[in-house]
């Protein structure tokens, strides 16, 4: 009897409308809406740093906006240097380091590039 029971459960099988269906639907929202964020492990992402295709011998990479907003723009190749020595376990010399302006002027990011 549990079998089916659970196998109706599993597979949905209740008829539209009826009180099972609802107490699933119920089951199913509870579960979305009390479950704690910390159980998904669902956090903020993370500030980001993206390898780009460059021409051969080049090496350019993207920063997220974060990253480096705050860095007065001499200090940028320097941060951006320590940031990508972080990331990758060795040291990449950054030559220069520009901003990304969208259509409003805003910074959407950083293209850093690199000495071979």
């Amino acid at each position: 009897m549990e079998v089916f029971v659970m196998r109706r459960l599993i597979f949905w099988e209740f008829p539209r409308a009826s009180w099972q269906y609802d107490v699933v639907v119920a089951l199913i929202l509870a579960f979305i809406f009390l479950t704690p964020r910390s159980f998904f492990k669902d956090q903020p992402r993370p500030a980001s740093i993206v390898q780009m295709p460059a021409e051969p011998g080049a090496t350019v990479f993207w920063f997220e906006t974060a990253l480096l907003a705050q860095v007065p723009q001499a200090q940028r190749p320097a941060r951006a240097a320590e940031l990508l020595r972080r990331r990758l376990g060795r040291q990449i010399d950054v030559v220069r380091v520009e901003p990304i302006h969208d259509a409003e002027g805003e910074i959407r990011g950083y293209i850093a590039m690199t000495r071979p």
